[in-house]
């Protein structure tokens, strides 16, 4: 059956909203004249003079009494328009608009415009059909194909308007492919909103409510008019339908834009470039997505850049992120991710940010099962190398480096800041826990500084922990350190002939302990395997387990030092016994990463309760409950700083000597963290293969720079020089 229909011309612009959902005693306008409240000076009617200069000017209208101005109108600047629909136009001034080097003439000409609102000093020229739209002051729409509203847009947000049927909601399909743990998208989500939803699946309740909560966000009401803010520069498009945007936007040459939210400011503007197509979406501020990308279901965090053909589908990308050249499907991704390189893909993952993919990194694009259902779950700080191939299902620790291979099997990696690496001959999967601060330093303590640096939000609604040593972190320290200790236990008795498998964890990590703590003749012949990390036959090897062990202790000593450090810094009156009697508290051992944000699993529950129990009823109100957990994390964290201290020094209290010991320890790491930050940037310096393109030294200088001259280096420096004189005077505040 035909969906087209034949009507009078007189009926259009009319009966935007059709009858059955119009209130009682309203017209179709009614939402409008909310959206666009009259001028100060009020609408009125055209003189009979400025209708003949209308028509003098090849414009024509249906009815010229529905064509409203205010009385700085100029009729002159308005030529071979076509006007259908109540249209209300601002002042009209001998101005033009200049951007980016394009000027444009203030006025109308050469379009056809139907049931519109626009602004004061509009340029709209070459618009072959523009309706149902509300135009902000200055805005410039330059020769664009269609741009309308329906009467049921919904600009991105998945919900639903009176009489639609539940089949039209919109979803995205995050984190598994099979829809499984889809939610429904809205303007103003967080990351923290849809890992919420996204992970607790087995609550039923609280996705209900969680459901209700965002249908409740919006009206439900048709007839809402699409918007362009004020200062907008909208250029050579084709589609623009069904989309809501922010002020300030600039778009130049997208082929289709449908069913969105684009927010933007004078502050955070955001930017649309050639060849784009996005549908069922929600922009953040100050985003930029150019040359050819396309979208569908997503949204983009603020200060998000999508280029150079990249692919978002299903997939929320979080603020601060970069993607260029690959396909995204069905991913949660947290704040600060970078996949920049063509044939780079990631599918079906939840990744938790300060992440980077390498060229030809192909993560979870091939399943393991019959059904599109499995899953990738990664730790912050995550880094596939160069051609990377990983399969579902996978689990990987924060840091988790993965060597350039093709990892065949599941993986389920506990060992934070590691190296995980095939064998060259592929018999073995190889690892080297706490790689990063024994052989990379310069990359792990320059990601702290670099995040932080590259974070351009002006509004920071998602809290973000950017410190590689954080109580996430910690606690998978503590867990690997455990598990290392097992593990040569087991090793040991492996090599007497000794194992049962019967012996209990404590005997093994006792076992363990004693060999990791006896030195590398301790361990001489022992290799210790790993269990339930790899679902293959081959061997899981671990390498350096004592140097391994050893860094992760002087991580978590290095960690809780310098936050009770800085504890003290900012109470020029504290005293160590205060502070410890302030911060005394157990543990806590589990911690989730909730779109950067770190939250006590505790708080995480009473957040889930609260919201089942209607307390919370709002996203409004959730937020607001982030914002609180984020103002007492600092204090948390101390307290976890505390607990971890007097974890790895074996005492209940921190005495005064004690801690002047741990200070003394902790200078002497941070001196290791200085040293190793220039030596691992020095390397390639001294590399003889990196010089080999270079006529002279200081031509290689002055191309690549060196360890010597670099700013961050001279930083770190300067902060170990600090932290040495800052621990000296902390010693006297017992």
């Amino acid at each position: 059956m035909s969906k087209m229909q034949i009507l009078p011309i007189g009926s259009l612009g009319g009966d935007f909203i059709p009858a059955e959902f119009l209130p009682e005693g309203s017209d179709e306008y009614y939402l409008r004249n909310n959206q666009a409240p009259a001028p100060s000076g009020g609408w009125r009617n055209l003189r009979a003079d400025e209708i003949e200069t209308l028509v003098k000017n090849a414009n024509a209208g249906d009815n010229w009494d529905n064509i409203l101005v205010t009385e700085q109108f100029a009729p002159h600047l308005v030529k071979n328009c076509e006007f259908h629909g109540l249209v209300r136009i601002g002042r009209l001034e001998d101005v033009y608009i200049e951007h980016h080097d394009l000027r444009v003439p203030v006025g109308l000409t050469n379009s056809r415009i139907i049931a519109c609102d626009i602004g004061d000093n509009a340029a709209i020229h070459h618009v072959r059909y523009l309706a149902h739209y509300i135009i902000g002051d200055n805005v410039v729409l330059l020769n664009l194909d269609e741009m309308h509203t329906t009467n049921h847009a919904k600009f991105g947000n998945g919900i639903v308007k009176d009489g639609e049927d539940e089949s039209v909601r919109v979803w995205m399909e995050l984190v598994n492919e099979n829809g499984g743990r889809a939610v429904m998208p809205f303007d103003g989500m967080l990351p923290a909103d849809a890992m919420l939803w996204s992970k607790y699946r087995g609550d039923s309740e609280l996705l209900d409510r969680l459901g209700k909560m965002t249908q409740g966000r919006f009206d439900s009401r048709r007839g809402y008019y699409g918007t362009v803010g004020k200062s907008c520069v909208i250029k050579n498009c084709r589609i623009i339908k069904d989309v809501k945007i922010g002020p300030e936007v600039y778009i130049k040459g997208a082929n289709k834009l449908k069913n969105l939210t684009i927010n933007s400011s004078a502050e955070e503007p955001t930017q649309i470039g050639e060849g784009v197509e996005l549908v069922n979406g929600i922009i953040g501020r100050g985003c930029h997505v150019f040359y050819g990308c396309k979208a569908v279901r997503f949204i983009m965090g603020d200060n998000c850049n999508l280029k150079y053909g990249a692919r978002l589908i299903h997939t929320f990308l979080g603020d601060n992120s970069t993607v260029s050249c690959c396909e995204l499907i069905s991913n949660l991704i947290f704040p600060a991710h970078e996949q920049h390189h063509n044939n780079s893909f990631l599918i079906a993952a939840l990744v938790m940010g300060q992440s980077n993919l390498a060229a030809n990194a192909t993560i979870g694009s091939n399943h393991n099962s019959r059904a599109p259902d499995g899953e990738i779950r990664a730790g912050r700080g995550f880094w596939p190398g160069l051609c990377v191939s990983v399969k579902h299902n996978c689990r990987f620790a924060s840091f988790t480096l993965l060597a350039k291979g093709d990892y065949q099997d599941e993986m389920d990696i506990p060992l934070p800041f590691s190296l995980v690496s095939n064998s060259h001959d592929g018999s073995e999967l190889q690892i080297l826990p706490a790689y990063w601060w024994m052989y990379n330093m310069y990359a792990l303590a320059r990601n702290t500084w670099k995040f932080g640096a590259r974070d351009k939000r002006k509004r920071k609604l998602q809290h973000v922990e950017f410190n590689s040593l954080a109580p996430d972190t910690v606690e998978e320290m503590f867990n690997a350190i455990g598990l290392l200790e097992r593990w040569t236990g087991q090793a040991a008795l492996r090599n007497t002939g000794s194992l049962t498998g019967q012996e209990p964890d404590e005997e093994l990590a006792r076992i363990g302990r004693q060999l990791l703590t006896g030195g590398d003749e301790a361990m001489e012949d022992i290799e210790v395997l790993a269990e339930n990390v790899e679902n293959s036959r081959r061997k899981v090897v671990i390498f350096k387990p004592c140097q391994a062990r050893e860094a992760y202790r002087q991580m978590l000593h290095y960690y809780a030092v310098k936050e009770l450090l800085a504890c003290l810094q900012d109470d020029p009156d504290a005293t160590v016994a205060a502070m410890g009697q302030a911060l005394s508290a157990p543990r806590q051992r589990r911690w989730v990463n909730l779109g950067g944000q770190l939250v006590a699993e505790p708080d995480i529950d009473a957040l889930k309760e609260a919201i089942r129990t209607g307390s919370l009823d709002s996203w409004q109100g959730v937020h607001k409950e982030y914002d609180r957990l984020w103002s007492e994390y600092p204090q948390m964290r101390l307290r976890h700083a505390l607990a971890t201290l007097l974890e790895l020094l074996g005492v209940e209290r921190l005495t005064g000597e004690a801690w002047a010991d741990a200070l003394d320890q902790a200078v002497a790491i941070q001196k290791y963290v200085s040293e190793q930050t220039f030596l691992t940037r020095k390397k390639d310096d001294e590399n003889p293969f990196r010089r080999i393109t270079f006529d002279t030294p200081e031509q290689m200088r002055t191309v690549l720079g060196s360890a010597d001259d670099n700013s961050f280096i001279t930083q770190v420096r300067r902060e170990t020089e600090e932290f040495a004189q800052q621990a000296e005077q902390a010693k006297q505040r017992t």
